[in-house]
């Protein structure tokens, strides 16, 4: 009926946040988010290269299968997060999504350093992460003693990807329920 109001099927926000462009090579680690991924993969277009790696096979195969009832072409596979089955230097751009939140804490620097290897010189990695988020709006009222220790996270996620290289490291933005920081490989 209202067809100009539907949203779309995409995740704007998170798209605009990574940046993803025509011909970039990148790989998203954490299938959680298909969609996301599956959008990133049409972004980067047949000129690009698009890859996502979970732990779980059966996340893998759901985002396989996003992938391609959205139009993109998505090379996924399961691995260890920690051991990533790519060559060094091999994308532009890593997206982490909510990867770090839900692991132990001796598997964070595993993670990123993953990530920094399979980066090439001059990339970027994005950290996705669900939990770290500011409330905004009404909820912001209700949750106001949890903002120190949300904003926390960030600063968590920032001095984690500094403390294995990564510079140019900040908070991009804690919109809808999301924290956005990136930082840039030497």
């Amino acid at each position: 009926m209202f067809r100009w109001f539907r949203q779309s099927s995409l995740d704007p926000l998170s798209v605009s946040m990574v940046g993803a462009k025509l011909g970039d090579r990148l790989l998203v680690v954490g299938c959680g988010d298909p969609k996301l991924i599956a959008a990133l993969a049409i972004k980067a277009g047949l000129t690009g290269r698009a890859c996502a790696v979970d732990e779980s096979a059966e996340r893998a195969a759901s985002a396989g299968q996003v992938a391609l009832s959205e139009g993109a072409l998505v090379e996924v596979s399961q691995a260890p997060l920690n051991a990533l089955p790519f060559d060094p230097a091999a994308f532009d751009l890593v997206i982490l999504r909510d990867v770090l939140t839900p692991t132990a804490d001796d598997q964070h620097l595993a993670i990123i350093h993953e990530a920094h290897r399979v980066l090439r010189s001059g990339g970027r990695c994005m950290v996705i992460d669900t939990s770290g988020a500011r409330a905004s709006g009404l909820s912001a009222l209700f949750k106001a003693r949890d903002t120190i220790q949300e904003s926390d996270n960030a600063n968590a996620l920032t001095e984690l990807l500094k403390t294995r290289g990564f510079v140019a490291v900040r908070t991009l933005a804690e919109r809808e329920g999301l924290v956005f920081v990136e930082g840039v490989n030497k």
